[in-house]
């Protein structure tokens, strides 16, 4: 059986690495010791909510909430 996994990219601190699903988007950055409302993600150009539940097959784009003036 192969198994399939997620490939996620994290923009800062830059990494990347591959998380088994399906997951929702709260337990992958759970998973990864981010705090939600620091980062937005992003699967296939679109923003998706904490609640969205993303699949192996997916790649994530986890990027750091930026403000300013």
């Amino acid at each position: 059986m192969m198994h399939v996994s997620m490939h996620v990219r994290v923009n800062h601190p830059p990494k990347e690495l591959e998380i088994p699903g399906p997951k929702r988007v709260r337990e992958v950055l759970r998973e990864l010791g981010l705090i939600p409302e620091a980062y937005l993600v992003i699967r296939n150009d679109e923003l998706v909510t904490e609640d969205e539940i993303l699949r192996d097959t997916d790649i994530i784009d986890i990027r750091p909430v930026i403000s300013g003036g």
